[in-house]
């Protein structure tokens, strides 16, 4: 029998334990598969759209790829994508003539590089119903040429697009703003003006980038506005970028110049309707954008730049639209703070100045009619002078009349800012009252003006004016030749009545006195200088005499000034009493702002408001007079160099030759100005001990060298000779300041010696300073 095969069965391997899970349990497995289910599913979902996102971006940049241009900009240059394979480059015909087909119309292309690989292109377009210069600029476009071999090689030059900016002109209201402010004119609409021109600014620009200016031109009465935008051009990001919007109501184009000493020029928008002047200066700085690194920014006069009240009242009187006082007054300022200025506040110095030299320009002009000379020295801060003049045209009153009524505003803002500084200025608060009288009548004036002077000659003076404007022909007192008087003055505790021609009233305990020892005066024909031993005095009123002839009955005021704590503050005081003692002529005065306390006895500057005009020519370096002007530079670099070593300041020894000198002290700052009168400049340098100390690490400064704090001043003349200098060994006198005498052709110097201040001219007959 055959044998069957066994059933094989599995042999048991142990007990199999059958775990019990809790419901607690099942349930924080089922929630954590849920949120794993609905992360995966999320994270499904985000890549599905990524790719998605992609895809179509790909499908887009295939078939439309300029619309990335504007992504493709903002890689950096090694990451950009090229473009130039989505598109076919076009021919300058080709370019035109699709433009053509738009009913369009190109002007001619401006170069953007010497080897003709880039240019700019202005697109304009027809106005409707326009019947001349119709043509009005809608775009600008700039073109690259192709780099590809396949067009490199064809006869005809093949270019992309490489970007483009569309144009639309500014607002009318914004086009005639400086013109109808100045003239109260219908202030413009909301309408957008043509533009018709595009220019590149020639000469020197800023860098890097090209700089275009669009123009237009609007016609109201006889003035020719100007106005438009200024574009830049940035070749290495190919990017068009409107900078700025500009309007000049004189029609002038914007210019790039040198205003600050900062090295890079700034734009210069001409605003000045009529006679009044207004600059805005544009100063080009880094911008926080990457589309483009730069942007032109407003050099302005607020906040002030120097935490000085000096300073910051200087620059009250210039947003006033005095100009040139303020200027006059910040280069005393800069003096006394021995050229420490921070540049900030030198550019506002040098947006001071810019105006400063419009309005001196327009005031000593000859001009045919009396009104138009009385407003140009009225801006210009010159009142005396547009006194005169109202005095000297009685047949013109009426003239005069009409431009006092339509001012507005401008012309008070400097009467205001004027009496704020010397509140008993004489011929400012004439101009005040004629200004009130003029626009509100004879009774606002007069009661205005008795809440400026009690006195009782200014008030007589000024209502003879007053009846002269309404056209009534008086005979009025002639006004006194104004006081211009230059001297030291020193701080008394202690006054003697019988010392004084005049008595003053000591019985007012408020009052602080200075006495005042006159160095130089101008007696109403001429000046005179200490000693002034042929002045004779009259038997009667001798007292009368000097006043008259020293010019304080028109105007008591005498200007002090200090310095405390290097902080510029200017003391007003008030001619009280006169002294003449063997030649020396003392002026006795009481200080009026009394919420200024002196607190030093020695001699500071005293001097009247119209004294003298402070000159300060704009600085230059010694490399920069060497490249403006060879022959003298190198005349006066061994001079220069010698008078060091002849003063000890250098080691003797070979004078170097003028190259090597000029590596040394070429950055050394200098300025010209003509002071001998032979209309040649001469070259002034103001050196400090620092400054030589740089000459070279290895020169020792002397103790006695090292605790001269003060700058000391060479001049030399323009043919190289040493004709004022300071380090010589016997010289005790510092060179405060350079100003202008008036009618004097050319400028003095005022200098500091023995603590007392004097004016030093130039003599041809002995050939020096004295």
């Amino acid at each position: 029998m055959a044998n069957r095969p066994r059933k094989l069965t599995p042999k048991p391997q142990g007990k199999i334990k059958i775990k019990r899970i809790s419901k607690k349990s099942a349930r924080k497995s089922q929630r954590g598969n849920w949120l794993a289910s609905s992360l995966a599913i999320a994270l499904l979902g985000t890549s599905a759209a990524v790719v998605g996102l992609f895809g179509w971006g790909s499908f887009l940049f295939i078939f439309n790829p300029e619309k990335f241009a504007w992504f493709n900009r903002l890689l950096p240059e090694w990451a950009r994508i090229s473009l130039s394979n989505y598109e076919r480059p076009q021919t300058i015909l080709e370019i035109e003539s699709d433009i053509g087909k738009k009913g369009q119309v190109v002007d001619k292309s401006l170069p953007l590089t010497k080897d003709d690989t880039a240019f700019l292109l202005p697109i304009f377009q027809k106005r409707p119903n326009c019947q001349s210069d119709c043509n009005e600029l809608i775009e600008l476009r700039v073109y690259q040429r192709s780099d590809e071999l396949e067009f490199q090689s064809l006869a005809e030059k093949y270019y992309y697009l490489a970007t483009q900016l569309p144009i639309t002109g500014p607002d009318e209201a914004f086009v005639i703003a400086p013109f109808a402010d100045a003239t109260n004119e219908n202030p413009g609409s909301s309408i957008e003006l043509p533009l018709t021109e595009v220019k590149r600014f020639e000469g020197e620009t800023p860098s890097p980038g090209i700089w275009f200016f669009l123009r237009g031109q609007r016609i109201i009465g006889t003035n020719a506005i100007a106005y438009g935008h200024i574009v830049h051009y940035h070749p290495q990001r190919h990017n068009l970028r409107l900078m700025l919007s500009w309007t000049s109501p004189n029609g002038q184009l914007p210019q790039w110049q040198q205003v600050t000493n900062g090295g890079t020029k700034e734009l210069v928008v001409n605003q000045t309707v009529a006679l009044e002047p207004q600059l805005y200066v544009y100063q080009v700085k880094p911008s926080k954008t990457t589309a483009n690194p730069i942007q032109l920014e407003l050099l302005s006069l607020t906040p002030p730049a120097l935490r000085n009240q000096a300073y910051q009242e200087a620059l009250m009187i210039a947003r006033s639209g005095l100009w040139t006082p303020a200027y006059s007054w910040l280069q005393f300022i800069k003096k006394q703070q021995k050229g420490k200025i921070p540049n900030s506040a030198q550019a506002q110095i040098d947006l001071i100045r810019l105006h400063s030299q419009l309005t001196k320009s327009q005031a000593e002009k000859t001009w045919a009619s009396p009104n138009q000379e009385v407003l140009a020295n009225l801006i210009d801060g010159r009142w005396t002078k547009a006194l005169q003049v109202f005095e000297a045209s009685p047949q013109n009153a009426q003239e005069i009349a009409t431009l006092l009524r339509g001012d507005n505003g401008r012309l008070w803002s400097r009467v205001d800012a004027a009496l704020r500084v010397n509140p008993n200025r004489l011929e400012v608060q004439a101009w005040g009252a004629l200004i009130l009288a003029a626009q509100d009548g004879h009774s606002k004036a007069n009661s205005w003006l008795k809440t400026k002077t009690k006195s009782q000659d200014s008030l007589t003076y000024i209502a003879g004016l007053l009846r002269q404007l309404n056209g009534e022909m008086v005979t009025k007192p002639t006004i006194q030749h104004p006081s211009r008087i230059i001297g030291s003055a020193q701080l008394i505790t202690q006054v003697n009545p019988s010392d004084w021609l005049s008595k003053p009233d000591i019985q007012k305990t408020s009052n602080k006195w200075y006495q005042i020892q006159v160095s130089t005066f101008h007696d109403g024909k001429r000046w005179l200088n200490s000693p002034f031993a042929n002045l004779k005095l009259p038997k009667t009123s001798p007292e009368k005499y000097l006043w008259e002839i020293l010019g304080i009955n028109s105007d008591p005021t005498i200007q002090i000034i200090p310095q405390t704590n290097n902080e510029q503050q200017t003391i007003t005081a008030t001619s009280k009493a006169v002294q003449l003692r063997n030649g020396k002529l003392s002026i006795l005065a009481a200080i009026t702002n009394t919420e200024i306390q002196p607190t030093t006895s020695r001699q500071l500057l005293a001097l009247t408001t119209n004294a003298l005009e402070w000159v300060q020519p704009f600085p230059i370096t010694l490399n920069q007079l060497h490249q403006q002007d060879q022959k003298r530079a190198k005349s006066i670099l061994p001079t220069l160099w010698r008078s060091l070593q002849a003063s000890g300041q250098i080691p003797k020894g070979d004078v170097p030759k003028p190259q090597i000198i000029l590596q040394r002290l070429g950055h050394w700052p200098v300025q010209t100005i003509d002071l001998t009168g032979n209309r040649q400049p001469e070259v002034i340098l103001t050196i400090s001990t620092e400054a030589i100390a740089s000459v070279k690490s290895s020169i020792k400064i002397t103790q006695k060298n090292k605790n001269k704090q003060s700058p000391r001043t060479i001049i030399l003349s323009d043919g190289g000779k040493l004709i004022y200098n300071e380090f010589s060994k016997n010289t005790k006198q510092t060179l405060t300041a350079i100003a202008k005498l008036s009618e004097q052709n050319f400028p003095t110097l005022l200098v500091e010696k023995d603590n007392k201040y004097t004016i030093r001219r130039w003599s041809d007959k002995n050939q020096r300073f004295e």
